[in-house]
């Protein structure tokens, strides 16, 4: 089974950019489908953006041009590199493989205004 340690979060003003990982203990490789969720007090988990195994991505509405989600199987690694940043966006970002039904503990990305 995979385990899932998301990082890079932090507090940054409206229309910077961070980047988030999401390292796995254990082999990506043969998940089909990992993805990036938020979530915010009171508000259902949202997906903000997927990715599969053939590199074929999907993303939010509300994200689309300003986010790119990516992996690298070789690391272990899966990435979401957010620009152009709203304070909109703050929430607490959680990673998601298929495999295993697993979920990170989530990072914490503030914007300010």
């Amino acid at each position: 089974q995979v385990q899932l340690v998301e990082s890079g979060g932090g507090l940054v003003q409206a229309g910077g950019s961070l980047r988030l990982s999401c390292a796995a203990s254990g082999s990506i490789f043969s998940n089909k489908v990992m993805a990036w969720y938020r979530q915010t007090p009171g508000k259902e988990r949202e997906l903000v953006a997927a990715i599969s195994s053939a590199g074929t991505t999907t993303y939010a509405d509300s994200v689309k041009g300003r986010f790119t989600i990516s992996r690298d199987n070789a690391k272990n690694t899966m990435y979401l590199q957010m620009n152009s940043l709203k304070p909109e966006d703050t929430a607490v970002y959680y990673c998601y493989a298929i495999s295993g039904n697993s979920w990170g503990q989530g990072t914490q990305v503030t914007v300010s205004s």
